[in-house]
């Protein structure tokens, strides 16, 4: 019975997700009816109250990379440092404290994040780097990067327990150290797990909503400096949205931002589930 009852979850979950995803392309479909997809894919302006609205995605998609890189920078190097000690060099008692408590801040609300950030982090990079503004992609970032570390430490550390024991006995017999048996032998066999860990912290980050609703600054702008306020594809969506006439041009335009969103955690999300499957070497 339990068996039947599970897969009748499994199968609703599957018709759920379905449904979305032929929701979000039929209302993103209508747009290239409209507007020129190239002019949507490389148009390096969104001004969709301009006359003719300009609806371009590269300072959208611009905005998204690069606080999504930020957080990439400072969340990647903590969180398997992490993984690493709490693999191979903290004492039990250490790990089994530490582990629960980075894992707690994956179930912290985004919108705390945001308060966070919008209250605490914003004004301190202000006057730390002497900011104009310091609602920006830097600070949304390193916001963004607390958001991951979990999700980094998490299956990093599930990628370094996989490996055979007998990797890291067999590099003691051999009388190397146990950093040197943690980081020669255990990580290298480990790599295609961490870098699954990568591929889903990145997937993360790009997709969140309320942190970059509140801290990213809004505007839609294409900058090589991060310390410039910024509008990625979430917070345009949830920005915009709920003031857009519904079936005009903006709203599908919208949609298709959404399309293009979805399709880029989807790929990223399957590489990283072909890395994370990947036999131990």
């Amino acid at each position: 019975m339990a068996k039947y009852i599970l897969g009748a979850i499994a199968t609703f979950s599957l018709i759920i997700l379905l449904a979305i995803t032929i929701m979000l392309f039929a209302n993103a479909i209508p747009f290239f009816g409209e507007y020129s997809a190239f002019d949507f894919l490389l148009g390096n302006r969104w001004s969709p109250a301009a006359d003719p609205p300009l609806l371009g995605i590269l300072p959208l998609f611009w905005g998204s990379l690069m606080v999504t890189f930020v957080a990439m920078v400072f969340a990647l190097p903590i969180g398997i440092a992490t993984a690493l000690y709490l693999h191979g060099i903290a004492p039990t008692f250490i790990r089994e404290t530490l582990k629960p408590l980075i894992e707690i801040l994956s179930s912290i609300p985004s919108v705390v994040y945001g308060l966070f950030g919008l209250t605490i982090m914003a004004p301190f990079m202000q006057k730390l780097l002497s900011l104009p503004i310091g609602l920006c992609a830097f600070t949304t970032g390193i916001v963004l990067g607390f958001m991951v570390i979990p999700i980094v430490v998490s299956v990093a550390e599930d990628a370094l327990d996989a490996v055979p024991k007998s990797y890291n006995e067999a590099s003691l017999a051999l009388g190397s150290t146990r950093w040197e048996s943690l980081v020669k032998v255990v990580f290298p066999a480990a790599k295609s797990g961490i870098f699954a860990a990568c591929l889903l912290s990145f997937s993360r980050a790009i997709g969140e909503t309320m942190t970059v609703l509140m801290i990213a600054g809004g505007a839609a702008q294409i900058s090589l400096s991060p310390f410039v306020p910024m509008r990625p594809m979430t917070m345009a969506i949830a920005a915009e949205m709920g003031e857009t006439p519904q079936g005009s041009t903006h709203f599908h335009a919208l949609f298709a931002v959404g399309a293009v969103l979805f399709l880029v955690t989807l790929i990223i999300n399957l590489i990283a589930n072909k890395y994370a499957k990947k036999p131990i070497k």
